[in-house]
């Protein structure tokens, strides 16, 4: 993995002026029974099924807790409680604002509780084409603010973080609590996140998996479902500044990468602490696929040392 210096005269269009990058040797096994294009009008209903189905299958986690007529929480606490109040970092799945669910990251939300010592709320929101903009942002905001009024939570510690469409709700969420008056967040989250309705087709997919140019596009028009995008785009946003701290982490077979090298690139700009660190030969959410592999296990340390960092006082 590298953390990256960015250079001010690259772009968004980066990722289309290059060849197809090798894909990481410890990724290329499970790329190669995974399709490049997951997601599409005609998938959609049958990849909702099929999730529904093996949910079923699945141990599952804490009971959720209703906390709008839309929204709830699934908490996971940490074992062994650092504070008497906890810090508290408020998850949000991916699914391309089209589906996914709680359940399909139980296991990094345990995972992280016990790494970083932080409960961690999983929030259930709505989803698009159904319940366009702003119905899974209103659920998440309705979500943050339960969790900072939950009993032993620390509002004053609370980070916000998700992958693909949850990192692009996260940003959303931090610009839209900024704007409202929120209290300041301790940091937020971004794993390959999906902030830029603009972004083109690369010269080169062949080694994406999961997640290209077609599924983007048919996620970001039922998201935005005619809403002014200049409103409900995360790189759309006019400023930055004011946002909390911020580590963004995408690989570099990854349809978000220029995305990614532009918002962390503003977030700078604005004066905002941001980490980015890209992760070569990765496709995107591959930390969720091959979650043992080396490469994936640095991805979470570089993730849960950032909170540890920004949630802990030196006393806990």
């Amino acid at each position: 993995m590298t953390e990256v210096d960015l250079d001010p005269q690259e772009s968004a269009a980066a990722p289309q002026r290059v060849s197809a990058i090798p894909i990481h040797p410890e990724l290329a096994a499970a790329a190669r029974w995974l399709p490049r294009h997951l997601t599409n009008r005609w998938t959609l209903r049958p990849q909702r099924v099929i999730t529904r189905a093996l949910r079923g299958f699945s141990r599952r986690g804490p009971t959720p807790v209703r906390v709008s007529p839309t929204a709830s929480l699934t908490l996971f606490w940490p074992s062994v409680p650092r504070t008497e109040l906890q810090p508290a970092v408020f998850w949000i799945h991916g699914g391309g604002y089209v589906a996914g669910d709680v359940q399909q990251d139980r296991e990094r939300c345990t995972e992280m509780a016990e790494a970083t010592g932080a409960v961690v709320a999983a929030v259930s929101y709505r989803k698009a084409p159904e319940y366009p903009y702003p119905a899974a942002l209103d659920d998440c905001l309705a979500g943050v603010r339960a969790l900072r009024a939950l009993p032993g939570i620390d509002p004053g510690r609370v980070a916000i973080g998700g992958a693909s469409a949850g990192g692009g709700l996260a940003a959303a969420l931090a610009l839209r609590m900024r704007d409202e008056g929120d209290p300041d967040l301790a940091a937020q989250l971004l794993l390959y996140p999906m902030l830029d309705d603009r972004t083109e087709r690369p010269r080169n997919e062949h080694n994406f998996r999961l997640w290209e140019h077609r599924s983007n596009d048919f996620a970001w028009a039922a998201y935005l479902g005619g809403a002014d995008a200049d409103l409900a785009v995360p790189a759309r946003a006019t400023s930055l500044a004011g946002v909390a701290p911020t580590w963004i982490g995408v690989g570099t077979n990854d349809l978000f990468l220029g995305e990614s090298r532009d918002y962390a690139r503003r977030l700078r700009a604005a004066g905002v602490t941001c980490e980015l660190v890209e992760v070569p030969g990765a496709w995107h959410a591959f930390d969720g696929f091959v979650p043992q592999a080396s490469v994936s296990r640095g991805f979470f340390a570089g993730q849960y040392a950032f909170l540890r960092t920004r949630l802990h006082t030196d006393g806990d």
